[in-house]
């Protein structure tokens, strides 16, 4: 599928003058109309601020590290996977956390030990609740997704494989498939198998190339020294939410629960200050390892398909605003072309309509994006940033390539996942 940036068709193309300097606008009718000259409306639809203090100043701080970093790239210095204090420090607090939740743990036995059949035994039953609310989190697989093993895609997964070798990682236990305009991965299971999540809709958007990037960013992960999604620290962050929800003020008090609010400002406060710790502590290391995901990306599939990637992360908006649309012609009773399931075709509909965004729109959204500070969520340095530093170091050629026959095969079985997706999405909606 060609993911060529395309340019406005003449029946959806309208010319106007620009309000602000008189410029002529020649716009796609579809999109929003903006001046290139002096960049009036760029940005028509600023967004809010981050709800609460902690989102608000995990994006300040996203942004903050992501600048520096891109500096760094820029004035020619490598970027690598390391260990400094700050990773340290957090290991050491996220180690603390756990010791709090042993040692209740240990309190809860002792109580129902000694107090068996007496009144220690409600603290120890209280203790052991609490523990157990605290205690640490193994992902599961996904019950909600269409999953393949290594028997139901052998193309695919070789495929993985092959990007892992040249990521320095192995490969991955099961692929999951899912509704999303996004890709991740992440581990499962006691023993810390491998699960690679591909979003139907973005995987249907990228030609070859970009989506053997794609992998090369996701599995760049494994070997990166990404710690904040980590057993030891993510169950941290985990924990301290779950403290802040048990000491959360109670709206509308009354009296009694002011006197408890009252009692709880301290370890309320207390536990916000080590999330926002642990915050700063490991967003550094997590924007440099979205960095070294981005060079995997650069090295497996070329430094051009990964920039190419950066592009379509600034018109997702449209891909999502089409797929609704195709759900919402689903909940008024309209059909498919010729009387067709309305999701047969939905990916040749969506890819079409990808194709068909015009060059001044990417052009738009990137300088909106350098207004905003772009990033995919606040773990993400802006994404502006990952695009000027993949093209700041001398461009890669291709590892890993795939032929004709190959992609065929991949296509084939990714098929039977595809539709269930794609009927999930007509029937149900984008968010299911």
């Amino acid at each position: 599928m060609s993911t060529s940036v395309g340019t406005a068709g003449q029946a959806g193309e309208t010319a106007q003058p620009c309000p602000q300097c008189g410029a002529e606008i020649r716009a796609d009718a579809r999109f929003t109309t903006w001046c290139a000259g002096c960049d009036w409306n760029v940005d028509p639809e600023r967004p809010g601020e981050e709800p609460g203090r902690l989102e608000r100043r995990r994006r300040r701080l996203a942004r903050r590290h992501g600048e520096r970093l891109a500096t760094e790239v820029a004035a020619g210095e490598t970027l690598r996977p390391r260990r400094d204090a700050a990773g340290l420090a957090a290991y050491l607090i996220a180690l603390a956390v756990h010791g709090v939740t042993v040692a209740l743990a240990v309190g809860a036995v002792w109580f129902l030990v000694i107090g068996w059949g007496g009144a220690g035994m409600v603290l120890g039953l209280v203790l052991a609740v609490l523990t157990w609310t605290l205690r640490p989190r193994f992902s599961e697989l996904p019950d909600d997704q269409p999953l393949l093993t290594r028997a139901d895609a052998p193309a695919l997964f070789a495929l993985i494989d092959e990007v892992a070798v040249v990521a320095g990682t192995r490969g991955v236990d099961t692929v999951a498939v899912s509704a999303e305009l996004n890709a991740s991965v992440t581990t499962y299971g006691i023993r810390g198998r491998r699960l690679l999540t591909i979003g139907v809709p973005l995987w249907e958007i990228l030609t070859p190339q970009e989506r053997i990037a794609l992998l090369g960013h996701e599995l760049g992960h494994y070997s990166n020294g990404d710690t904040r999604h980590g057993l030891i620290i993510g169950n941290a962050l985990r924990s301290l939410s779950t403290w802040r929800y048990y000491v959360g003020p109670t709206p509308n008090p009354t009296i009694v629960e002011a006197f408890v609010n009252l009692v709880f400002v301290l370890p309320r406060a207390l536990i916000q200050g080590l999330l926002m710790l642990l915050d700063r502590l490991t967003l550094r290391a997590t924007q440099r390892a979205e960095y070294l995901a981005d060079s995997m990306a650069a090295r497996a599939g070329s430094t051009d398909a990964a920039a190419s990637i950066m592009n379509r992360f600034l018109v997702l908006d449209s891909a999502e605003t089409m797929l609704r649309r195709e759900a919402n012609a689903q909940q008024v009773g309209r059909r498919g072309p010729a009387g067709r399931e309305p999701w047969l075709g939905l990916w040749e509909r969506l890819g079409a309509h990808m194709d068909s965004v015009p060059a001044s729109e990417y052009e738009r959204q990137r300088r909106a994006a350098v207004l905003r500070g772009h990033s995919v969520d606040t773990t993400h340095p802006p994404t502006h940033l990952r695009h000027q530093c993949l093209l700041a170091v001398p461009p890669l050629p291709a590892t890993v390539t795939t032929d004709d026959d190959t992609e065929s095969r991949i296509t084939t079985e990714l098929a039977t996942p595809a539709r269930t997706v794609a009927q999930r999405i007509v029937k149900e909606g984008l968010g299911h």
